[in-house]
């Protein structure tokens, strides 16, 4: 692709880059979507809060696998490119769905079956570790100067389509089947979809070009995704994306995959109402992803993540305080998209953001590895800290706990220049 792209080279790289990721991430979410009827099947001993706390300790096992991913793939798409590291990343995801979908219930394999849920999705940890450096990378280099937050924005598109898609296909089953028989076999049916998907993604980053960011790194000088340049060089720009993921990740965990368990369990929604209120809700935050993304590119990303953050401090206890009361369906999905707009603000500009505070030589690397320490210490224990509150009967210290973390990422926004007018990403 040349220096000054056009429009529809831009596309093609962001279709091409985008198609891998939304399998990526329906593989991913389809655990949480499907938690509800497999956490018996894998874990029968308590009640409903019990299981889904030991299912959501698996879920965060996933996530502490995802910064050893990073830290391999972030490696090796600066060393060998972009699109190499999206093929692999995508043939991890395939096998941990897989695994999944053909493991038998602790009623036939006993601790065997959790341990291969464990390490199925240790699998997937380590996929999609690899997977969030290398395609914000590529989105954003492909993307031009103009209108990156734009182009970029289709990054969390994709990740939230990923999410969307997981919901929609068990809210078809949850109409098709039986509730006896989605509880016995028909959640396996959304893994082994998303493991056929996978192989389709697999073919379709076979024919990716490489970004030109890449191509074009000509110092050979430069030792290419090296950990010691990366902590040694940028120690401010590491601890701005820890921060920022800290409380990016902790919020928009509170309003996807944890919201549906809290609309069943805290509220007193049925399972398929909360699934379907999941969605609708998924529907506009992928809607205004790419709205947030122009803005920023108008307004700069500095002002967009001022709003998502100052935004998270200061509605998510009073919002999710009016879900868990709220009885309606409309009601619910109203509070619950005042939130996810005021998300939008970070997640439609996060991989640009992170993209444009590093040089070609490490950027793969520094974009993953601290986005996916921060999201295993932060997103992927949310469900995990929220059903302990829950647990010890002090529900309400939860909401307290992710308005605190929104608060950090507003302080580290605060501190930092707007990367839109100071970019290290230098072609267009």
């Amino acid at each position: 692709m040349s220096a000054r792209a056009s429009s529809g080279s831009r596309l093609r790289a962001v279709v091409a880059g985008s198609a891998g990721n939304l399998v990526e991430w329906y593989d991913w979410y389809t655990y949480s979507a499907t938690a509800l009827y497999f956490a018996p099947v894998f874990f029968p001993e308590g009640d409903l809060t019990a299981q889904l706390l030991r299912t959501a300790a698996v879920f965060a096992v996933g996530f502490f696998a995802r910064p050893i991913g990073a830290w391999a793939m972030g490696r090796y798409a600066d060393r060998s490119g972009r699109k190499a590291a999206l093929t692999i990343s995508v043939a991890m995801m395939c096998l941990g769905s897989l695994l999944i979908a053909a493991t038998p219930g602790a009623a036939v394999l006993g601790a065997g079956a959790p341990a291969v849920l464990l390490l199925a999705r240790i699998f997937q940890g380590l996929s999609l570790g690899g997977e969030y450096g290398a395609s914000a990378t590529y989105m954003s280099e492909t993307a031009g100067r103009r209108y990156r937050g734009f182009w970029s924005s289709f990054h969390y598109v994709t990740l939230i389509g990923g999410q969307l898609a997981a919901l929609c296909v068990l809210i078809v089953l949850q109409h098709v089947l039986p509730a006896s028989a989605m509880a016995a076999w028909g959640w396996r049916i959304p893994f082994a979809i998303g493991a056929a998907l996978a192989v389709v993604a697999l073919w379709l980053r076979r024919n990716m070009f490489e970004s030109q960011s890449f191509l074009g790194e000509s110092d050979a000088r430069v030792e290419r995704g090296s950990v010691r340049l990366l902590i040694g060089g940028y120690p401010r720009e590491l601890s701005t994306i820890l921060g920022l993921t800290a409380g990016g990740s902790m919020i928009f965990y509170v309003y996807t995959t944890y919201m549906q368990k809290f609309l069943v369990n805290t509220a007193g929604f049925s399972k398929d109402g909360a699934t379907e209120l999941s969605a609708m809700t998924l529907v506009a935050f992928l809607l205004a992803q790419p709205v947030f993304g122009w803005l920023s590119d108008k307004a700069g990303r500095r002002a967009m993540l001022l709003l998502a953050f100052g935004g998270g401090a200061l509605v998510t206890w009073p919002i999710m305080n009016a879900v868990a009361l709220a009885g309606s369906m409309t009601v619910a999905f109203l509070l619950i998209l005042c939130g996810v707009l005021l998300e939008s603000a970070y997640t439609s500009i996060s991989a640009v953001v992170k993209a444009e505070l590093f040089p070609t030589h490490v950027r793969s690397l520094g974009v993953a590895l601290p986005y996916a320490l921060a999201n295993a210490l932060f997103g992927g224990t949310a469900e995990w800290v929220a059903l302990w509150f829950k647990s010890v009967g002090s529900e309400r210290g939860f909401y307290v706990y992710a308005s605190l973390l929104s608060a950090v990422g507003c302080i580290v926004a605060l501190g930092m220049r707007d990367t839109r007018d100071h970019s290290r990403i230098l072609e267009d």
